[in-house]
């Protein structure tokens, strides 16, 4: 008995000119894959444009298929850019540009300020990459989070001190265990500056050219630049350690935004960036925001 061929409803033509499609392809894909040697769960679009006017689709089994070459494996620029060139290939003379996005979450195993204690800490991510006539193009998007002490309480708490430290002692002479026992009571240190969780989105263009994904080393550099990252698992040693370091790095919304963009600068494997800083303020309703980008000169 002869076997019957499948039909291929995608490979017909159309019979009329039909205007070019910019993506074509699938989204919400799961893919295992790796990330600095840990296990990251991705979600994965996967495209090409459709630029041929008389095709009536793309054959989007090819590009999941492709996506096998990732799986499992230690997630590189080469490796993705190997992908994207077999979309192409796999749709020549149908597509000129290729689309491969990932969004997944790294976990990373943070230690404690001070005590052996360590725990996990999430850092949503997503990575944009294409393919076209002019190259191979990638953007990182990465969300970290850090408290921040506004300057401006810290000031007027410090004021209300000095204050009732002057109400107190007015008529006293001043002694040192007297001092001394004033500043440790709740009587005497009245006023605290408010702090918040706070957030930074980082955009960063990255130069295709090098090999590994610096995801670690850009989450190292802008927590060491903001130098209060949230903590994990913490003993009482560890909170009166991250009170310090707030207490040493007063932040408006101005203040992360630039460190965040001086460090980096510093990069040496980014082309550009633009960064956004979300304070959520515990004073007002509202979020205290501030952006900033820059592009390395041609």
């Amino acid at each position: 008995m002869t076997a019957l061929t499948l039909p291929d409803i995608a490979a017909q033509a159309n019979t009329q000119a039909q205007p070019s499609l910019d993506f074509v392809g699938m989204q919400q894909i799961a893919l295992p894959v790796l990330l600095d040697g840990k296990p990251l769960d991705c979600r994965v679009d996967a495209g090409v444009s459709l630029d041929d006017p008389s095709a009536r689709g793309i054959h989007m089994s090819r590009l999941y298929l492709a996506l096998e070459a990732l799986e499992q494996r230690e997630l590189s620029l080469p490796a993705i850019q190997a992908v994207l060139t077999q979309f192409l290939q796999s749709h020549e003379g149908l597509s000129r540009q290729a689309h491969l996005n990932l969004r997944g979450e790294l976990l990373l195993k943070r230690p404690a300020l001070v005590s052996p204690l360590a725990g996990w800490k999430g850092y949503p991510l997503a990575l944009n990459t294409h393919l076209d006539d002019l190259g191979f193009h990638v953007e990182l998007q990465l969300t970290l989070g850090y408290s921040s002490t506004c300057p401006c309480s810290a000031a007027l708490a410090r004021q209300l001190i000095q204050q009732q430290f002057v109400a107190d002692f007015a008529d006293k002479k001043l002694d040192h265990a007297d001092i001394l026992a004033w500043i440790g009571s709740p009587s005497g240190i009245l006023a605290t500056p408010h702090s918040q969780r706070s957030e930074a989105r980082l955009q960063l263009r990255l130069d295709p050219d090098q090999q590994s994904l610096p995801v670690r080393q850009l989450l190292d550099s802008a927590e060491a630049a903001l130098s209060t990252a949230l903590q994990t698992a913490v003993k009482r040693a560890d909170e009166q350690a991250f009170a310090l370091a707030n207490g040493q790095n007063l932040m408006f919304c101005e203040d992360a935004a630039r460190r965040l963009h001086q460090c980096l600068r510093e990069h040496g494997g980014l082309l550009g960036f633009s960064l956004e800083v979300v304070h959520a303020e515990s004073l007002h309703a509202h979020d205290a925001v501030a952006r900033a980008s820059w592009r390395r000169p041609s």
